[in-house]
């Protein structure tokens, strides 16, 4: 472009442009390049300042002598404004360390009221959870009464027929002892007998003999009768016995697994009041509780997460035969978008059955519910759940429909017999599909137990990382205040730097002055003594 102007016009143009940038762009800046004038601009910058400083030089006929006159005005005027400079610098320095420790000190007590904060949200969702806790053992309590307890009165009258029964057993199975034998009376009568009035004692004893034996046979009989009846009693007083220990058992079983809940909500009474008196203890046990929760609960919504990737993978590509896979919403696909959709809308299921069914508590409105109310709100849940996997399975199947055709296209397009490609083998995978598509609905549903930790133990863990955020504030603010204390003092040094010599002299001047002085005081001393 400048090769077609003229000799004069492209020697005049760098003169101008290098003693008058502005001018000159104001007039042909459209035709100037950009770099060409930067560079004439620094130059012209340059070379007036170097003729500011050859001005100032040129206050005598000799530059070193101009430069001593110069270096003396201004040390000169440096010493002489050294108070005011002092005292600016000072002020300066004592407003900016004012201003930090105020800043500081605003940090340090919106940190305490975060602090406090914190303490009441983390004990309002302990005791919360004590009073879930003590609610389920309640429940549990009651439902063990009533379902191992509710007999009790039927279990104590038959522990007192079987009692009554044993003791009357027991009873009859008392040995008696035989009655005395007549034989013992019979001889005596015998032995009263006098030999000589001619009674034959021998057949007397022979009838006596018989009549023994006889009676012997039957005591003989009736005892073994006697005690058969006995073994009989006591081996059924055994079994009686044998049910009474196991009765007793279940009610000793019973009862401790009642005293075993009692202690239970004997401990978590006890967590309860020390979160209620609002401990020291029970504030750091519930810190350390919500950051174990958190960081546990992540990780299970992670896991999730990954379970929802593998979801979305199995419906994506049927989705877009099904909306098109060439429409966009924004930057993103519409069958990307709609595949979200339905998962968000099964998580989404998830949580209102959760809720429904008492598991979690994210929405007070829908426990607040009527029993009734809430149980229809459950099968509904579950239904559109029920529904959305079904839909999920048959999509399922639609992508392994889609990947075989594509396999089959691509084999003739190869010139292979697309029969060949087909495999007897590839029902396990379209079952498995199929299977993976029903099942994880029903797994996200669980991602609100986790999702509720989450939620409840994220609030302390974000109130103690801004804890510690508006600490490290407060400390660098404090930090910052006292540099800058400590920088004025610099600044007042480095000031005097250049003034050492008048300093110098000043201070030679005041200790002749102080000397001077001493010396006026001693004689006057001396003069008075």
């Amino acid at each position: 472009m400048m090769a077609g102007l003229p000799v004069t016009r492209q020697v005049f143009r760098p003169v101008v442009l290098q003693r008058c940038p502005s001018l000159y762009l104001s007039r042909h800046g459209a035709c100037v390049p950009t770099q060409l004038f930067d560079n004439a601009a620094s130059g012209c910058a340059a070379r007036e300042m170097s003729m500011g400083i050859e001005n100032l030089l040129a206050i005598t006929p000799f530059p070193a002598l101009s430069g001593v006159v110069l270096a003396v005005l201004f040390i000169a005027a440096a010493y002489l404004a050294r108070p005011t400079a002092h005292q600016a610098i000072h002020a300066l320095s004592e407003a900016l360390h004012s201003a930090m420790r105020i800043g500081s000190r605003s940090v340090r007590v919106a940190e305490e009221r975060l602090s406090q904060r914190n303490r009441e949200v983390l004990l309002a969702t302990g005791r919360e959870a004590k009073e879930r806790a003590i609610e389920k053992e309640f429940e549990r309590i009651n439902a063990t009464v009533h379902k191992d307890l509710a007999n009790y009165p039927a279990l104590s009258r038959g522990l007192n027929e079987a009692i009554q029964r044993i003791e009357e057993d027991h009873k009859a199975a008392v040995e008696i002892p035989p009655d005395p034998p007549a034989w013992v009376k019979a001889v005596e009568a015998v032995a009263k007998i006098d030999s000589r009035s001619g009674i034959g004692a021998g057949d007397v004893l022979s009838d006596i003999h018989k009549s023994l034996v006889r009676a012997h046979g039957e005591a003989l009989e009736a005892y073994r009768l006697s005690c058969g009846t006995r073994h009989e009693l006591l081996s059924r007083m055994t079994a009686q016995w044998r049910g009474i220990q196991q009765q007793l058992s279940q009610v000793d079983k019973h009862v401790a697994s009642l005293l075993q809940r009692s202690t239970t909500i004997d401990r978590h009474m006890q967590e309860y009041e020390d979160i209620v008196r609002g401990s020291d203890r029970a504030v750091s046990i519930l810190s350390s509780s919500s950051l174990l929760y958190f960081f546990i609960s992540a990780f299970v919504l992670a896991v999730a997460a990954g379970g929802a990737a593998i979801n979305f993978s199995l419906i994506a590509r049927p989705m877009a035969e099904m909306v098109g896979g060439t429409n966009f919403i924004g930057s993103f696909r519409t069958a990307d978008i709609a595949a979200l959709v339905i998962i968000m809308v099964e998580v989404s299921m998830g949580l209102f059955l959760m809720e429904s069914l008492r598991i979690t508590r994210l929405f007070p409105v829908i426990s607040a519910l009527p029993d009734k109310m809430r149980v229809r709100m459950a099968w509904v849940t579950f239904g559109m759940l029920l529904m959305l996997a079904s839909i999920e399975a048959g999509l399922a199947y639609m992508r392994e429909i889609l990947l075989q055709d594509e396999l089959a296209t691509s084999a003739l397009l190869r010139g292979e017999d697309a029969l060949l490609m087909a495999s007897q083998d590839l029902w396990i995978t379209t079952a498995a599909q199929m299977g993976m598509g029903f099942i994880l609905p029903f797994a996200l549903v669980f991602v609100a137990i986790p999702l509720e930790t989450f939620v409840q133990s994220a609030r302390t863990v974000l109130g103690v990382l801004a804890m510690g955020a508006l600490r490290l504030l407060a400390a660098l603010m404090r930090i910052a205040g006292n540099g800058c204390r400590h920088f004025g003092t610099l600044a007042e040094r480095l000031y005097d730097f250049p003034l050492f010599l008048p300093l110098w002299l000043e201070e030679k001047a005041t200790r002749k002055r102080a000397a001077a002085a001493e010396l006026e005081v001693v004689p006057e001393q001396g003069v008075l003594l």
